[in-house]
């Protein structure tokens, strides 16, 4: 996979807004180099199936659509660039690294379990393979997701950026929550850091208003793209959303449920009303 084909951006169909979405889990595009010893089924729980799809109506409302091509299983373009196991690297890595729950828990960087105790490799990968990851994936959706907000706050002065993702509607034991049922929704900005707090109720409001069981920042925080972009003081504010695949999908099978239609509806008038939201916010200030 080269570089230029690793991501896909969706410009604008509709009057430009300072609205960036990006999918950084929803691609399926196995490189030539990904050989991993886990079942394609187990894989597959790593996907965030279809979210590309279901925000797919945010450039006829204006906003900038980034998706993933390449695997999350791959490598998580949601984690921070040295949060490597060390147990997943033959030899010496070149470079600090600075582990975080994440990879002890097997989501890393490269990720060691594709579910609880399911390994995703037999054998550690050499420090060549995982270079050649983060050249030809990792550094281009962050450096071209990083370039599509930074042009957005130079022309509009402000931009929101809403980092989209799915969630299991149970945790497993590698997550926080594990064996608990979740909410319809998650909206996380890291505690109040990632964006201004009132955008973040506000989203969360928005949702609740149109019938979904929404949380903010429980269980899920934000990973380590927004704790990157989001700089509110400075009117860049980051948003994850979580979207429970119970709403739209069937879990076992990875098919389209009944609902994936009008959920896909919901998010474009999610990011139709976003903007005007975020205007009326920094007025009110």
């Amino acid at each position: 996979m080269l570089p230029s084909a690793a991501v896909i951006v969706a410009e604008p169909t509709g009057t430009p807004v300072p609205v960036v979405v990006d999918s950084p889990h929803s691609g399926m595009e196995w490189p030539d180099d990904f050989h991993p010893a886990a079942p394609r089924d187990a894989i597959l729980t790593t996907w965030d199936a279809y979210v590309g799809e279901l925000w797919a109506g945010a450039p006829a409302a204006g906003a900038t659509l980034v998706e993933a091509r390449f695997p999350r299983a791959y490598i998580d373009v949601n984690r921070a660039i040295d949060d490597i196991d060390p147990e997943l690297i033959e030899g010496a890595w070149p470079d600090p690294l600075h582990v975080s729950d994440y990879s002890r828990r097997g989501m890393g960087l490269i990720r060691r379990y594709a579910l609880p105790e399911v390994p995703m490799y037999d054998r550690p990968l050499t420090a060549a393979q995982i270079q050649r990851r983060i050249a030809t994936c990792y550094r281009p959706y962050r450096a071209i997701l990083a370039a599509t907000i930074a042009r957005l706050h130079a022309t509009f002065g402000a931009v929101v950026h809403v980092n989209a993702h799915s969630m299991k509607s149970r945790g497993n034991a590698m997550n926080v929550d594990s064996g608990a049922p979740r909410p319809d929704i998650v909206v996380s900005d890291r505690h109040g850091t990632t964006a201004d707090p009132a955008l973040t109720a506000w989203v969360a409001e928005w949702f609740r208003g149109h019938g979904l069981a929404t949380q903010v920042n429980v269980p899920y925080q934000g990973g380590d793209l927004v704790a990157s972009l989001g700089a509110p003081g400075v009117e860049r504010h980051s948003i994850q959303i979580e979207l429970n695949r119970g709403l739209y999908m069937h879990e076992t099978t990875f098919a389209r449920a009944p609902g994936f239609e009008s959920l896909q509806r919901l998010l474009g008038q999610f990011v139709m009303e976003l903007p005007t939201r975020r205007s009326e916010a920094a007025e009110a200030r």
